[in-house]
């Protein structure tokens, strides 16, 4: 079954220099349960396509649906389905995780009772029951990332958006987080759409990965189909790959990312 469709999915800012196409006519499709990873050069256009599937910017053309509503004309009913993670978080420094979380279950309309439920529930899905007293502010990086899922996750999303979600984490938190999408997908069928500075994440995580550069998809497959055709082996790093398809290379080698 597809979750997402796009057809044509383009967006122009108006600048004082005039018209800037950040995305040029994006066309993919996403599977139910699929993690999918979004990739791409600085400046591709991966952020602008997400945040107009997540109705959180209108688009300039073409169309999107996301689990059967579409973009233009249903956004109240795309987010109902849809849950968020940008790159920077949204927490409060000042209160508690109970708080935030009881906060974001009513935001979504649950009851008091429900709300304190279901915050609980995710933080014992999350790892944050020994958290739930701790201020936000007090949290390390990969507790605030485990949070920003946690928010995310309130009303049982269908599709999870992750942006750069473990850019700045050390190791083991990034490990740690690893784990958690893929549990998402296994326990709950939660599908999944990711973008990553991290080539070896991309690698290691995504079922499939869609390859974007100046505003269009330019290459598409699983990881080891795209290795094979563009880095002319299997065994191929999808750097070499990366490197291939966009004739850019991901910068700085360390971190190997691919997009902001």
């Amino acid at each position: 079954m597809t979750v997402i469709r796009t057809a044509g999915l383009a967006r122009t800012f108006q600048t004082k220099h005039g018209p800037v196409a950040a995305v040029r006519g994006i066309d993919l499709t996403v599977r139910e349960g699929e993690i999918l990873g979004f990739l791409g050069p600085n400046g591709a256009g991966k952020t602008t396509t997400l945040r107009m599937l997540t109705t959180l910017l209108a688009p300039t053309g073409g169309t999107a649906t996301v689990a059967g509503h579409d973009l233009a004309t249903d956004p109240a009913g795309v987010r109902r389905v849809c849950g968020y993670v940008a790159q920077s978080g949204g927490v409060d420094p000042q209160i508690s995780v109970r708080e935030e979380l009881v906060t974001q279950g009513r935001m979504y309309r649950l009851t008091k009772p429900q709300a304190k439920e279901r915050a609980a529930e995710l933080a014992r899905d999350l790892g944050l029951t020994e958290l739930l007293d701790r201020k936000c502010g007090e949290l390390s990086g990969g507790q605030r990332r485990r949070l920003d899922i946690a928010m995310a996750l309130t009303h049982r999303p269908q599709v999870l958006f992750l942006d750069e979600p473990t850019t700045g984490l050390d190791p083991g938190s990034r490990a740690d987080l690893w784990d958690l999408i893929r549990r998402l997908r296994a326990e709950h069928g939660t599908t999944v759409f990711l973008t990553t500075h991290y080539l070896d994440e991309a690698d290691a995580l995504a079922d499939r990965l869609v390859i974007v550069d100046r505003g269009v998809v330019v290459a598409e497959g699983t990881p080891s189909a795209l290795k094979l055709e563009h880095g002319g082996s299997i065994d191929a790093t999808l750097q070499d790959t990366f490197l291939a398809i966009t004739g850019r290379s991901a910068t700085p080698a360390d971190a190997a990312p691919v997009a902001v």
